[in-house]
């Protein structure tokens, strides 16, 4: 495992410098209506605009796990997402997509339609046969921490210490991921997913200490409901807000920002790196 590149299907991803991985959801009920899409032809505009604007990784979502969303199946999940991959490559071949799914069959039918990188919200906890899957495709995996599911993650959220939990959550996790046989792990702790307000703050002031652990960062703060608690606003409101976290993300060592807005992550990531070249 290395914490300063991932290969993805023969290409290396450079991750010295942190990278931006845009969202698409192909649903109808992500909390953000703004990375919904579900004409072809949005969607297809969508993508484009977010490599113009230097997304490094494109991630396809089939469905929402915003709390109380709705579950799907997995052939619910690859009817919805597949097609769509399959366009993506047809007019993009050279991008690095990733699919957000926890069910190992959609991530196997993805990644045959052209996708790269293998994005669980469960760390391989809703799908028991998704660790092998992914070992067996060869490519990086992205696991993320989640106090329960979709439906009772934020049903009262309880840690001794939110952080010291979450990276024994992880270095157990990893010793099944490497049992496995997953070479290129991504650790993403979750920002929202069974966490509170407060919860949320304390990670994310010492995401520091997830380094650690040995795995690149990603971390997924955009526009999400606690920055919009924090501020009072909605999901519309809250970019400004994303951008001020995601600065204290990447000074807190991470790798990837997944967002909803391209152009703002990828000022945000230049704008750090003056800072952090020009720091004696």
């Amino acid at each position: 495992m290395s914490m300063s590149s991932i290969r993805c299907k023969g290409k290396i991803l450079d991750l010295t410098t942190p990278v931006v991985m845009g969202i698409v959801n192909v649903t109808p009920d992500s909390f953000y209506k703004g990375s919904q899409f579900e004409q072809e032809d949005s969607m297809l505009r969508q993508v484009e605009q977010m490599m113009e604007h230097g997304a490094s990784i494109i991630d396809i979502g089939g469905q929402s796990t915003r709390p109380g969303s709705i579950r799907l199946s997995a052939t619910e999940e690859s009817a919805r997402v597949v097609p769509f991959v399959q366009k993506i490559i047809d007019q993009f071949p050279d991008a690095i997509l990733s699919i957000d799914t926890y069910h190992s069959d959609v991530a196997a039918a993805a990644v045959d339609s052209g996708v790269s990188i293998v994005n669980d919200v469960s760390a391989g906890e809703m799908d028991k046969n998704m660790l092998h899957v992914v070992a067996r495709l060869g490519l990086p995996y992205v696991a993320m921490h989640m106090n329960g599911n979709p439906n009772n993650m934020q049903d009262n959220p309880q840690y001794d210490d939110v952080v010291k939990s979450l990276i024994t959550y992880f270095r157990n996790k990893m010793a099944a991921i490497r049992e496995a046989g997953i070479i290129d792990l991504l650790i993403d702790p979750g920002f929202g997913f069974g966490k509170t307000v407060q919860h949320n703050f304390e990670l994310l002031a010492q995401l520091h200490q997830f380094k650690e652990l040995g795995c690149p960062l990603l971390v997924g703060l955009s526009r999400k409901s606690f920055i919009q608690k924090t501020i009072h606003t909605d999901a519309d409101g809250a970019l400004n807000g994303t951008t001020v976290l995601h600065t204290l993300a990447l000074q807190g060592g991470a790798s990837i920002l997944r967002v909803h807005d391209v152009k703002a992550a990828v000022e945000t990531v230049k704008l750090f790196q003056a800072y952090k070249n020009a720091t004696p």
